[in-house]
């Protein structure tokens, strides 16, 4: 049986996550919110329809950072939806002419290390580490509850894992397998810059730095922007459920690791 209209606090649902294209649905009763459209206005749409949402309820869309992969529905969806669309100076500077206009008065700023309520949620912005302009990602905080974002950068730092720690739920990197990509087909200056400290998380990292962050709060762990060329699925999460069980954290008892998928949303879960 659905969940009363406004009897939940937030749910969330990955609605496609990789390293081609990146989108995440955030709802509490007020807000309707996407992190990202780094994928068709029409993928998009049918996207949310998947998890029975219409594309025309979308209030705001925060960007994270102006690669491909997570701004291509940017201009489609703010002109067509009338959208706020939400990003820091510098990435607004980045877009160019990737997004189209974007009228004046949906343009808004949030910087990094701001925090931004929007109604009955609150967002908090962050800094990572990644070769874009200014890349910033976000945690949404409503009734002690808090969803956590964070992929696209080469480590978390510590001031990262105590500004997001003990989370009720994560979407955290896990972007390649060390091995695969060291033998794969890409050019040693990608590999470089993937492995580098403005890169990506490797898997190794990614679980890392869940064994640093999860709290007893923590619920769910899902394990994003994976590589098409450099991971699978069943390594990512292998990876991950190996390290926290080593580490002792009560995975399977307290909290579950969950997989996401490049073009298919995970089932909306109420936090």
């Amino acid at each position: 049986m659905e969940t009363a209209k406004n009897d939940f606090t937030m749910r969330v649902s990955m609605l496609g996550s990789s390293s081609s294209g990146n989108a995440t649905y955030i709802e509490t009763p007020k807000r309707k919110i996407l992190v990202d459209a780094g994928f068709s206005g029409k993928k998009l749409k049918d996207l949310l329809a998947g998890i029975n949402r219409d594309i025309s309820d979308i209030d705001s869309l925060f960007i994270t950072h102006e690669h491909s992969d997570h701004i291509k529905g940017v201009g489609v969806l703010a002109r067509k939806y009338d959208l706020n669309v939400y990003a820091n100076e510098a990435t607004w500077r980045a877009f160019g002419n990737k997004v189209g206009t974007i009228p004046i008065e949906k343009q808004n700023i949030i910087e990094q290390g701001d925090i931004l309520t929007l109604d009955d949620v609150d967002i908090v912005s962050y800094g990572v580490s990644h070769d874009a302009a200014e890349p910033q990602f976000y945690a949404f905080q409503k009734d002690n509850k808090q969803f956590t974002i964070l992929t696209d950068t080469g480590y978390v730092s510590d001031r990262l894992v105590g500004l997001l720690k003990n989370s009720d739920g994560y979407l955290i990197e896990s972007n390649h397998d060390i091995d695969m990509l060291r033998m794969g087909s890409y050019p040693w200056s990608l590999k470089q810059r993937i492995l580098g400290d403005e890169g990506h998380l490797s898997n190794d990292a990614g679980a890392q730095a869940m064994i640093d962050m999860i709290g007893d709060r923590t619920k769910r762990i899902y394990l994003g922007h994976l590589s098409k060329e450099n991971n699978m699925k069943t390594v990512a999460h292998q990876t991950c459920v190996s390290a926290l069980t080593q580490a002792d954290l009560g995975v399977h008892e307290q909290f579950e690791v969950y997989d996401t998928n490049p073009e298919k949303p995970t089932e909306l879960y109420t936090l």
